[in-house]
């Protein structure tokens, strides 16, 4: 099946960890007996609402109670560990199950001036506007979370004090190394593994044009940036050279989704997203997943709607069909080979639901 699914192991309101992630471990077997092709955990750190803050565990432990899914990273973020470490984890658990992990690797520990900085050519960037039945939404400006306290504080207990984030492209280089054994140093477990290596990115970016330079596998997060997702996958294929393991480019592109019976079904499920979006964009950190009424007893802004507009308009939710021809659109206009679901809701059941409807509906003829 061309469509995989995206867990950030979310805690919602009056729940745990603990409860988050044996919620990861069902959805996962549950997955693997629908036939989703990729089962991704993400990295997030100091998020109240969000259990999946070391991705290699959870991926082993996901692995270990599943068959045939292939199980990987979405995305470790290297500028918090070495290209050593990463391929030693990645490695161990590619001993035990080989032939299933990915190691899908993103961008972080950028300088905060670099973060701050608005991407090139953002001013003259239009509104929303729809490209043969997509919408793509005006850019967000992520300079003021960028530049959060918070943030610049998170960063320096995310690596070693005085730590220096090397380029981007010379650490893929040394993982790649170390996995094909060509490397000064052979790391034990990982060299000769049989992971797959993802670059995830948001933009044009450094990200996408390593993915291409690299010949490696591409994925581009439209649930994410939305506004940015047709010039990542673009600049990806222009940079495009082939490997020895792709002779052609290969992207996934990242959507949320919410399935239920009926419309109205599913838009109460997905009425809490907004709020959540609003924790992360004003430098809180992803909170408990809300009730639909807990959502409903938030006081709106002006300021706050518009915060987390793109994010809401770009969310697909809907019956079945609906969101199946909505998906299929966003495949067909960014020349995705795959998509990448990811779904939350309160209720860990409606979640199960939504992605059992999902897969009944993209794999009817």
């Amino acid at each position: 099946m061309t469509l995989s699914i995206l867990d950030l192991a979310p805690i919602s309101s009056g729940s745990t960890a603990a409860d988050a992630l044996r919620n990861t471990i069902d959805l996962a077997r549950r997955a693997d007996e629908l036939g989703y092709r990729r089962y991704w955990l993400a990295e997030h750190h100091f998020a109240p609402g969000v259990a999946g803050s070391a991705p290699a565990v959870l991926i082993g432990l996901v692995a270990a109670a599943t068959g045939t899914i292939r199980v990987g990273s979405g995305a470790v973020q290297l500028g918090h560990q070495t290209p050593l470490s990463v391929v030693e984890q990645f490695g161990l658990i590619d001993a035990l199950h080989p032939g299933r992990i990915d190691l899908g690797i993103g961008r972080s520990g950028r300088r905060r001036s670099e973060a701050a900085a608005a991407p090139p050519g953002a001013a003259e960037r239009p509104g929303s506007r729809i490209v043969d039945g997509l919408l793509i939404p005006p850019p967000f400006d992520f300079s003021k979370l960028a530049a959060h306290p918070h943030l610049a504080h998170y960063a320096t207990l995310l690596q070693q004090p005085g730590a220096r984030t090397p380029d981007f492209a010379d650490q893929i280089d040394d993982v790649l190394a170390f996995l094909n054994g060509t490397h000064d140093a052979h790391a034990v477990p990982g060299e000769g593994a049989d992971v797959q290596v993802w670059i995830l990115g948001s933009s044009g970016g450094q990200s996408a044009q390593v993915a291409g330079e690299r010949g490696l596998p591409f994925a581009a997060n439209y649930h994410v940036s939305p506004a940015s997702v047709l010039e990542a996958v673009e600049a990806y294929r222009e940079a495009f050279k082939p490997s020895d393991d792709l002779a052609e480019p290969y992207v996934i592109v990242s959507a949320d989704a919410v399935v239920a019976e009926d419309e109205a079904t599913a838009r109460e499920l997905a009425s809490p997203y907004a709020l959540w979006v609003r924790s992360i964009r004003t430098g809180a950190g992803a909170m408990r997943y809300a009730t639909p009424a807990e959502a409903a007893a938030h006081v709106w802004s002006e300021a706050d709607r518009e915060l987390v507009k793109d994010r809401v308009d770009t969310q697909f939710v809907g019956t079945p069909e609906q969101v199946t021809e909505r998906l299929r659109v966003l495949r067909r206009v960014t020349g995705a080979d795959e998509l990448l679901v990811t779904t939350i809701t309160h209720d860990h059941d409606d979640r199960v639901r939504s992605y059992e409807l999902l897969a009944e509906a993209w794999n009817r003829p």
